[in-house]
């Protein structure tokens, strides 16, 4: 374990480039929205995100009768050091429908630290970051639904994990940046602001992504080595390309979260993935005619190789008795994005009090993927009640749709053995959700999600007779504080 993150920071040293223009601004991202993107206002107060700043106020310490104790967090602070820690706990259950009805109570700690190294050892636009993870209790997806649109974005096996640890080096005041080390996608690249607010996980990291991507993506809880070139020739205009290790657990066989059971494997020699974004945030500054908001347009493409979910390499379907039973191959997979943040409607007087609105579609192959398109959007309304400003209210909606291959084997599968049993489509969800401000950085949320044909409307493993799944109603409630 220590050569291995030996390695980790030899690999931060060697990505920092040298040179005379290097960014004068502060390496810090305080200000900016999900993603690191401008903020388009009526953000929620706090969410679990990896996308969400976690390092920007409000935090609780302000409501402690002494929030810096001993003056630790100033005293880090004049030394560049900053650091944040949240905890998520929420109980979620399944009213009716699903696998079996039941709940589960289950949170997670996340302690976050940036330094910025021209303060710490006058490294010039240099900034180095990490979060570790503490994850605990059952997911209610994993044991009672089985669906692939997570109910909820913290959900993830019992570890604690290291989830990024990277350098970052910007050159001409800021225009470029080079980050290099263990990276995540879900904090920049098919983001949603808005989306933010939710607490299934697909309004953060898309199911599309989760379903399609060897172990789920470099996204939480399992990141990887990468490297990311963020170019930012206006304020409004940023271009974003990365290459990551395809596969954050590898490929052997078991659950990929206990294969890379605490995020050390640092993985380098898998077939990679790449991404790239461009953002366009418009309607930035105080006295812009018209409302903030952002849109991005994407793509991903993986170098590994992947299955044919019908055929075999005999060109007969892999539910065939005939059949080899070893699939297809295919070189390579491929995914398309657009996103859209928008606010519609500013609360007069404020700057952060509206109503925002979000949609984010997505498409990929049929032929290797689960998931060959996917939608989303939801609107949400902040500051709409007196004396309650900093509260948030939200109803959004997912739908994944299973590809054509996947649904063509399941009705081979029927013909073959003669038997009934369900045949995929799709999956759907629907969540309102509403974020109360107890004292900054601590609030409490009740959420109602809807799931819709759960996995797809794959068959209940409890039911004898091969039922599909039932359509679930699940209950929630959760509490953020974020110090």
């Amino acid at each position: 374990m220590t050569s291995k993150i030996g390695g980790a920071l030899a690999a931060l040293a060697l990505c920092a480039l040298a040179g005379t223009a290097v960014a004068q601004t502060s390496p810090s991202e305080l200000g900016r929205g999900a993603g690191g993107q401008p903020p388009v206002g009526g953000q929620p107060e706090t969410s679990d995100k990896p996308s969400a700043p976690q390092t920007a106020p409000p935090s609780i310490a302000t409501s402690l009768p002494n929030p810096d104790p001993g003056g630790i967090r100033a005293s880090l602070e004049a030394r560049g050091v900053t650091y944040s820690l949240t905890y998520i706990g929420e109980v979620l259950g399944v009213a009716s429908g699903g696998i079996r009805r039941g709940s589960i109570y289950q949170g997670r700690a996340d302690l976050q630290l940036d330094a910025d190294l021209n303060k710490l050892i006058g490294w010039e636009g240099a900034t180095v970051h990490a979060n570790v993870y503490q994850i605990h209790g059952r997911g209610l997806s994993r044991y009672y639904l089985a669906n692939l649109l997570a109910t909820s974005g913290i959900e993830a096996l019992p570890a604690t994990r290291l989830y990024e640890l990277w350098l970052e080096q910007k050159f001409l005041d800021g225009k470029v940046a080079v980050r290099a080390g263990q990276l995540a996608a879900d904090t920049e690249f098919l983001v949603s602001q808005y989306g933010a607010l939710f607490v299934n996980g697909t309004f953060g990291w898309p199911g599309i992504a989760a379903a399609n991507l060897p172990a789920g993506g470099p996204a939480y809880p399992l990141a990887t080595p990468g490297v990311r070139v963020k170019l930012q020739p206006t304020d409004e205009l940023a271009i974003l390309a990365a290459i990551f290790n395809g596969n954050p657990s590898g490929y052997g066989p078991g659950d990929p979260q206990r294969n890379n059971r605490n995020g050390l494997e640092f993985r380098a020699r898998d077939p990679a993935l790449l991404v790239g974004e461009i953002q366009y945030s418009y309607n930035q500054a105080q006295d812009a005619a018209g409302l903030p908001g952002t849109v991005k347009l994407g793509a991903w493409h993986h170098l590994g190789r992947f299955d044919d979910l019908r055929f075999g390499a005999d060109r007969l379907s892999l539910a065939d008795p005939e059949s080899s039973g070893l699939a297809r191959r295919f070189r390579g997979s491929s995914g398309v994005y657009a996103a859209l943040d928008q606010m519609v409607y500013r609360v007069p007087g404020t700057t952060d009090n509206g109503i925002g609105v979000f949609a984010r579609l997505s498409g990929s192959p049929g032929d290797r993927n689960l998931v060959s398109f996917y939608v989303d959007g939801g609107v949400t309304f902040k500051g709409f009640i007196p004396g309650r400003e900093d509260d948030t209210f939200g109803v959004a909606f997912g739908y994944a749709r299973i590809s054509d291959r996947a649904r063509g084997f399941d009705l081979d599968a029927v013909a073959f053995s003669e038997t009934l049993q369900p045949i995929r489509s799709s999956e759907a969800v629907i969540e309102a959700t509403y974020q109360a401000q107890v004292l900054p950085g601590w609030t409490v949320q009740p959420d109602i999600q809807y799931v819709i044909r759960p996995g797809g409307n794959v068959a209940n493993p409890r039911e004898p007779n091969g039922r599909a799944t039932k359509n679930a109603l699940v209950l929630g409630l959760r509490t953020t504080i974020r110090y």
